[in-house]
């Protein structure tokens, strides 16, 4: 199975301020995520080769899946500064093998002081339970941009 959104935002910071939330992991690392996951790791190498890797932990309000871990590791393939990320996106289980894989592009266009954000990104799996992550892909994204403008302001 395999699934892509679109996302637009328009967030309240400039392309600058919002590059940065995402590029730099202590930042990524406070808004990444759905509702209810914290981010106990967050690791950035930005430039085209180096890698991404965050691990979302599942809090209490999640009821039976408090406690559970899910890493995501990539690599990006493009990036022009506070313009342009484009990274693999791969969804990992605990034990580091990979469920969901896919690309990720962001663009970052500036109007009037604020930023237009542009998410497309994609995923494909076929292992026990992915049905159920790609379902979630949407409203996790949307979950997300959401925190970070809640971060941003």
């Amino acid at each position: 199975m395999k699934k892509e959104i679109t996302i637009v935002r328009t967030l309240d910071a400039s392309r600058e301020r919002v590059w940065k939330a995402w590029t730099d992991p202590k930042e990524l690392a406070q808004w990444w995520g759905p509702n209810g996951v914290t981010i106990p790791t967050s690791e950035v190498d930005l430039r085209v080769g180096g890698t991404l890797y965050i691990v979302m932990l599942a809090g209490k309000e999640l009821g039976p899946l408090a406690g559970q871990k899910w890493p995501m590791k990539g690599v990006f393939t493009e990036i022009v500064e506070s313009e342009k990320l484009v990274f693999s996106n791969d969804a990992l289980d605990e034990a580091g093998n990979v469920l969901l894989s896919g690309v990720t592009t962001i663009t970052f266009e500036e109007e009037s002081g604020k930023t237009k954000l542009t998410v497309i990104t994609s995923a494909a799996g076929d292992a026990p339970g992915t049905d159920m992550m790609l379902q979630g892909m949407e409203p996790g994204w949307n979950q997300q941009l959401d925190k970070l403008g809640k971060f941003l302001s």
